[in-house]
């Protein structure tokens, strides 16, 4: 496919959203699905290069459908449908994250079971030579060298390097600055550079 296609064929896709998102707006459900079935394939790929899980991943792309034509009225024609669907997709994945990490377990907090109030007693397995060695030992794949990246690096290589996004989309997407993202592709190739030298 040329460069000239694929401009073609987008513009195709962004004329048939238009339309349809016209008569969604005057209550014709079908509209909605037609909406739903176009994107629904490439939401789901952005929701789980982020979270990782499909079930979730399900979930979060029927959260997003349901964001988003909830609050359809609201669209600006000057932005692409898919953009603004992404967008939607990449907040509703970055809060469940930041959710499931608030709800994760407090090692500093106490037990409450049948004997009482008690401290919760972690063995410490930080230090273990021959551990250590195996892990200096190990290889890593990019891709697991990615996964292991902090979330906002994570999801800022997997926007330009799987999805092919450009800055700008990727700033649109996370609604954050043009230099933000530069700042941490940046970064994310640094400390992928670290990771793989260091074994």
């Amino acid at each position: 496919m040329t460069p000239e296609t694929y401009c073609i064929e987008k513009e195709v896709v962004q004329d048939r959203d238009t339309i349809s998102i016209e008569q969604a707006l005057k209550g014709d459900q079908k509209a909605y699905r037609e909406l739903t079935e176009r994107h629904q394939m490439a939401i789901f790929h952005i929701v789980y290069k982020i979270v990782r899980d499909k079930e979730t991943a399900n979930d979060l792309v029927q959260e997003t459908f349901m964001k988003a034509f909830t609050s359809l009225a609201t669209y600006r024609s000057e932005y692409r449908f898919s953009t603004w669907l992404y967008k939607i997709a990449a907040n509703s994945s970055i809060d469940f994250l930041r959710k499931k990490r608030i709800k994760a377990l407090s090692l500093d907090r106490a037990i409450n079971d049948e004997s009482g109030s008690r401290e919760m007693d972690v063995p410490d397995y930080s230090y273990h030579p021959g551990r250590d060695l195996e892990r200096k030992e190990q290889r890593f794949s990019i891709k697991e060298a990615i996964s292991s990246l902090p979330d906002k690096y994570r999801e800022v290589i997997i926007y330009r390097h799987q999805d092919d996004k450009s800055y700008e989309e990727i700033a649109d997407l996370l609604d954050i600055p043009l230099g933000t993202v530069k700042a941490r592709i940046f970064r994310a190739r640094e400390l992928l550079k670290k990771k793989l030298k260091a074994i």
